[in-house]
């Protein structure tokens, strides 16, 4: 898998988790575009999107092809080639949004910001964390030629992924002299 930075999560009153991952892809921003704003981009590296209605207040559903999850909403920000925003059940996947951007190495790349919002237990959260990180490096290899054969796949990486996240979240030892 591609190398992906690990995302951070702010949390606001208590349960409200915000969690950000920026993505430098060597592809161009149309298509990164097209694999994270179309149904037919989505199910290599995330999920079936049927209907995704391509505008502001459209309706969208989403079902994870690793999973039984299925969750209905509206596209809550749509700027065709930058911004796509998918609004869901809060208690699930929340608000998650794509912000594109050309990358420094002109037309050629792009820099996501993958945001999302969500409730939940700090359990759920470091679970959410692993799943997009995952979920980003699949989105790597999709434009790389290498769709997810959801077919095969397994909880290993995320198992891992999982426990690096946990482990950054212990608290530090406290040291006294």
């Amino acid at each position: 898998m591609s190398e992906i930075s690990r995302g951070r999560c702010e949390t606001h009153d208590g349960d409200v988790h915000v969690l950000r991952f920026v993505v430098d892809l060597p592809h161009p921003v149309p298509a990164v575009w097209a694999a994270v704003a179309s149904p037919e981009g989505l199910p290599g590296w995330l999920c079936e999107a049927d209907p995704l209605e391509p505008r502001l207040g459209g309706r969208v559903r989403l079902r994870w092809l690793n999973s039984d999850t299925e969750v209905s909403g509206l596209v809550t920000a749509w700027d065709p080639d930058y911004v796509a925003e998918y609004t869901v059940d809060p208690t699930t996947h929340g608000r998650i949004r794509f912000h594109l951007e050309p990358g420094s190495g002109g037309g050629g790349s792009t820099v996501l910001r993958f945001t999302n919002e969500f409730q939940g237990t700090r359990d759920y959260r470091l679970d959410c964390a692993a799943g997009w990180h995952e979920h980003l490096e699949r989105l790597a290899a999709a434009l790389d030629g290498r769709p997810t054969d959801w077919r095969d796949w397994s909880d290993e990486r995320w198992r891992h992924l999982r426990g690096l996240y946990e482990r950054d979240d212990e608290p530090w030892p406290k040291w006294e002299p």
